[in-house]
């Protein structure tokens, strides 16, 4: 390969203790995690200790030739800021991680702006959290609308996950209206396999509006690889807005409990629906363009053993 992959949604934590929607999570033993009232394998069963560290996909990293990762964040592991402002120090080169908003009680914006002080050049909304039954937070509410403004004259990148279907799109349009200037990118190729996906993805006709595919391979699991359909998912979304707006993610560590890391991408290397050139831009060179990650390391084929 002649072109860099980058990895546009990957997560990290050293632990998962929080709780959402008055619902535990918890990290237990071999990969597991208590999971809102039930058992659930968010790791592989070798991540004995629960730990999902920088070292450990690192490693994955390196064997399937990703030069570099955005870290997002999500509320269901906890917020990890403190850890991840050490990895992006550590590992300047090869990570790009978002601070955490917890928009779910409010004064957050000054909890956001801390983050950006402490500088964090991405910032998480794990948006899809916002509408819960105890009250729905709002993409154009006030304090929202404060938080993007500042984020835009900083020049912070904006990554959030949407609900699904269409219904934060007008509120997403409101924001995109305002700050035409702030670089937003989308999660989980707008929640595709649900109705109305279609239209997250029309966000992305706007200049600063791009689209990521983490969690892609989990939506299309019960498929499994190949993952045909997710290809078909992504030609159509091409029709829709463009290969220049899509970018690959893994949603690692979760996705690798079913398939390894590299699977999560090769699926569409290997795929002869899509052109060399396409594949280039959707699997790296987008990514390296909106993030400014230039430059990228270059990593050898490292051939297995059973080869």
């Amino acid at each position: 390969m002649d072109f860099p992959i980058i990895d546009a949604h990957t997560h990290l934590w050293l632990r998962q203790d929080t709780e959402v929607d008055g619902r535990n999570i918890r990290t237990l033993e071999n990969g597991k995690s208590e999971f809102m009232g039930e058992i659930r394998q968010m790791l592989p069963p070798f991540m004995v200790d629960g730990k999902n560290t920088a070292e450990v996909l690192l490693s994955n990293m390196d064997y399937a030739q990703v030069s570099a990762a955005v870290v997002t964040q999500e509320y269901i592991d906890g917020p990890q800021d403190a850890y991840l402002w050490e990895v992006q120090q550590t590992y300047p080169n090869r990570f790009l991680c978002c601070g955490l908003v917890d928009a779910r009680t409010p004064g957050y914006f000054l909890r956001a702006k801390a983050l950006m002080d402490t500088g964090f050049r991405a910032l998480k909304i794990p948006a899809q959290r916002l509408i819960a039954a105890s009250g729905r937070v709002y993409l154009s509410s006030d304090e929202m609308m404060q938080l993007f403004a500042e984020m835009q004259q900083r020049g912070v990148i904006l990554s959030i996950d949407l609900a699904d279907g269409a219904a934060q799109v007008d509120e997403m349009e409101t924001v995109i209206a305002a700050f035409p200037r702030l670089k937003i990118a989308v999660g989980h190729f707008g929640m595709v396999t649900r109705n109305d996906w279609q239209k997250q993805i029309l966000l992305a006709r706007h200049p600063n509006v791009r689209i990521e595919s983490g969690g892609i391979t989990w939506l299309f699991h019960q498929e499994f690889y190949p993952f045909n359909g997710a290809v078909r998912a992504i030609k159509e979304a091409m029709d829709l807005v463009g290969i220049e707006k899509l970018m690959w993610g893994s949603d690692y560590p979760r996705t690798i409990v079913a398939i390894t890391y590299r699977m999560s991408y090769d699926f569409v290397l290997r795929s002869d629906l899509l052109t060399d050139e396409e594949k280039s831009l959707f699997l790296g060179r987008n990514a390296e363009a909106f993030y400014d990650l230039r430059p990228t390391v270059h990593l050898p084929y490292i051939k297995n053993m059973s080869e």
